[in-house]
Parts: structure tokens; C-alpha cells; sequence
């Protein structure tokens, strides 16, 4: 089997090395890829956001199988056109990529079809907002209704908070279209989970659970960013509430998108909130989650490409239920360039990676990384994710910790608290 993955971040590189262990694998490619990648596959030098592109790469190298990573090709319409040229891509359509793509009607779907999330009121204005937040109260929870890499959502604690928050969304417009329109939303308390299930339209294959840490600093401090790291299992779920995630919303979620003519082929990630009252959306994902996959892969006994090759192939995936699983706990930690959510400087070398991989059970997974003759340089705001798959918890961040400190590069930053959540028994 010929695999294309389309990205070039951390995920990507997850995703071929996870494939490439496959028996049904041959050729694997990826656009455009990054230093890693190139040691499990060929890169090509197209970007992710080139469809068009893309897709005649796919058909000129004959692909079987494309598996698309990032947001923003499924936003663009990438699955519609391979679908046009009847070529195989695992990846939602650009219609039911909007579960992601648009925050806004995503919240309207969750209404319409009665799945449990936070209550919610669209703003179109600053002053909107502003009337919106005075009957929520504080805290609360503003969010860009369009694609912000991650970055689009900030927790209000005060109108100080609000008034500096709604600058940046319509005053300065940090976030460009994608912050026009905005959701000011109920702040929910409880424990965060990342669940994602691979979906053939009709039938969900739950992945192992995970969590991932979006504050930039120790402690759940500071701007949101695209993750600081991650460990699967998420540790709030067992195996009850596992099921009642699926019962009540992924599958009322498959069923409504294709009650509404937009069938779901991909990977659906829910990010939840796990409240007092039960699991809530807090949000959707319509790809694989970002560093979710990193910590997750690693994990997943069963061979990834023939379970994707089947999500193309309808009524095939069930066959694969339920995955096998590693019992081993996975955690992950990012190391970032200095300045990371924000203005960041590229080209620091990056030393060390042969010394951190001989650390038992570290894998290393590129980012934002380029090849410079015989030197690696960061290239990114996210440079490089270090896992490792341990025992428990408290070994494999020790690990992981182990590999990190191993690595170095001028203004390498990183969170040492991934994990402090810590597990608890028999959760999935």
C-alpha cells in the first residue's frame, strides 16, 4: 500500500511512524514533511494548504491511501477533491470539516441535536460581547468562531480581562476573520479529556483517551497555545464513561452530520469537560489531535493502516473493534521556542537528539524543525515533542523529562508539570 500523509508537524510525524510499522505498508510519502518525517518517509515539496497540488501528486504516485493531519487542508476542501477524482483520502469533507471550522455552528449543532455542551451566545461586536459577558457572569469563556491554530479561546476572569480580550479580537484583530464573529460561553469546572474515535460515516472506533495541556506556562498559567504536551490515558474517564461519551455524543454527532447531508469520514475529537453532571463538549476537532497523536500512537497495538485503509472502505471498520491497546501509560512534553504562542526566532541549532533516544522508551517527534547541511534548526514556535511509554504515569513523564533535558537549543522552553494531574486507576 502506497500511504501519502498530508502536514509537516509533530502529528505528521507520529502518524508515518506509526504507519511505516505496518506490514501493509510500502511507499510512504508526506507533504511537505519536516526532517524527522524524512527518516520514515519521502517528503514532497508541496505545502499542506496546495489541495489541487496534492491531489495530482496523489494521483501521479498512485496512491492507496492519503491521510490528511492538519486543519486547515480539510477546511479548504482537500477530501472534496480527491473525492472528484475518485481518489482514497481519510479526512471529513469540507462541509463536515465545519465542526471544527466554525465554532458557531458547531454550538448550533450541538443544540439541535441535543448533544451536552455549555450554554453559549454568538456575538457579532465588541459591544455584543460585552452585553453577552454581564449576563454570564465571570468566569467565562470567549472563543474566535473561526480556525486560530489552537490560540482562539481565552478564559475571562474579570471585564479587565474581557475589555484587553476584545481588543485583541476586534480592535487589533489578532486573529483576523476567524475572530469576526465570536462565542462568549459558560465557563464549565471539572477535569478536561481529548477523545477521539476514526469514523466511516456511519460507525466510530474509539482511540485510546488522552489529555493535553494548553497553557504555555507551569500550572494552567498563561495564553492558550496548540499544546505543551499530553499523556493517554486521559485518566477521568473509565470505561462507563467512556461508553456514555459515545452514547451521547459521538454518536449522536455522526448521526446528525449525516442527517444533515455532511457524513463524517475522519477522525472526530471531542474535547470534553468532565463535570459533576456528566461529559460536555467543549469543543470539536474533525482530524487528529495535536500532541493527542504523539501520546496516543505509541499506545495502539492494532496496525493503524489497515484500520484507516477500511474508514475509506465503507462497512469495513467495525471489523477492528475494539483496538488493541498497550496497557503502558504514554506522556508527552513539547519544547517550544522562546516567545512561544507569540513572536518567536527560528534557527537555533538543536543538539543532543541522538543522546535523548537511547532513553528507554522515548520517542522523538519533529515540529517545527529544518535540516541546515549537517545541522538541525528550530523552525517554529513548536519545535520538537518527547514522549515516552512507561509502566505508569510517574515513570513515563520521568522519562520523557529524561529526554528533554538531553535535548538543547538557545531559548528552548517547556512545561515541567505535564502529568501533575496524575492518573487514576482504571481509566481508559
Amino acid at each position: 500500500m502506497r500511504i501519502l500523509v498530508v502536514g509537516g508537524g509533530a502529528r505528521e510525524h507520529a502518524l508515518c511512524w506509526s504507519l511505516a510499522k505496518s506490514s501493509e505498508a510500502g511507499e510512504i510519502y508526506c507533504a511537505p514533511g519536516n526532517p524527522g518525517i524524512a527518516e520514515v518517509a519521502d517528503c514532497l515539496p508541496v505545502s499542506s494548504g496546495e489541495t489541487v497540488e496534492i491531489a495530482e501528486f496523489a494521483e501521479k504516485l498512485q496512491i492507496d491511501l492519503t491521510v490528511v493531519g492538519p486543519e486547515v487542508p480539510l477546511s479548504l476542501g482537500i477530501a472534496d477533491e480527491f473525492a472528484k477524482r475518485e481518489l482514497p483520502i481519510f479526512g471529513p469533507s469540507r462541509l463536515a470539516a465545519q465542526i471544527e471550522s466554525s465554532k458557531v455552528f458547531a454550538k448550533e449543532f450541538f443544540g439541535r441535536h441535543e448533544i451536552p455542551t455549555a450554554a453559549a451566545e454568538v456575538c457579532n461586536s465588541a459591544d455584543e460581547a460585552r452585553t453577552a459577558l454581564r449576563r454570564f457572569g465571570y468566569p467565562a469563556v470567549l472563543k474566535a468562531d473561526g480556525l486560530a491554530g489552537g490560540k482562539g479561546v481565552m478564559t475571562l476572569e474579570s471585564p479587565e480581562d474581557a475589555e484587553k480580550a476584545l481588543s485583541l479580537f476586534f480592535g487589533e484583530r489578532v486573529f483576523g476573520a476567524a475572530g469576526d464573529r465570536v462565542l462568549v460561553e459558560e465557563f464549565l469546572t471539572g477535569h478536561e479529556a481529548s477523545f477521539l474515535a476514526i469514523c466511516d460515516g456511519e460507525y466510530a472506533l474509539p482511540l485510546p483517551t488522552a489529555r493535553d495541556y494548553k497553557k504555555v506556562y507551569d500550572g494552567d498559567r498563561g495564553p492558550n497555545t496548540g499544546g505543551m504536551g499530553g499523556h493517554s490515558p486521559a485518566g477521568v474517564l473509565d470505561a462507563e464513561g467512556s461508553s456514555q461519551v459515545l452514547r451521547e455524543i459521538i454518536w449522536p454527532t455522526l448521526r446528525g452530520l449525516a442527517e444533515e447531508g455532511r457524513p463524517f469520514r475522519g477522525v472526530l475529537y471531542a474535547g470534553l469537560m468532565v463535570t459533576d453532571l456528566g461529559p460536555k463538549v467543549l469543543e470539536f476537532n474533525a482530524r487528529f489531535g495535536d500532541p493527542e497523536t504523539e501520546v496516543i500512537l505509541p499506545r495502539v497495538v492494532t496496525d493503524m493502516a489497515s484500520v484507516l485503509r477500511a474508514a475509506v472502505s465503507h462497512g469495513e471498520l467495525e471489523r477492528f473493534s475494539p483496538l488493541e491497546v498497550k496497557a503502558e501509560v504514554c506522556a508527552g512534553v513539547v519544547l517550544c521556542s522562546a516567545g512561544y504562542p507569540g513572536v518567536t526566532v527560528r534557527g537555533k541549532a538543536i543538539t543532543g537528539l541522538t543522546d535523548a533516544a537511547r532513553v528507554p522508551g522515548v520517542e522523538l517527534f519533529h515540529a517545527g524543525t529544518q535540516q541546515d547541511g549537517d545541522r538541525l534548526l528550530t523552525a517554529g514556535g513548536r519545535v520538537m515533542v518527547v514522549t515516552a511509554t512507561a509502566p505508569s504515569l510517574a515513570e513515563a513523564t520521568a522519562r520523557a523529562y529524561e529526554g528533554v533535558d538531553r535535548i538543547q537549543f538557545d531559548g528552548k522552553h517547556f512545561r515541567r508539570d505535564i502529568g501533575a494531574g496524575g492518573l487514576k486507576p482504571n481509566r481508559v
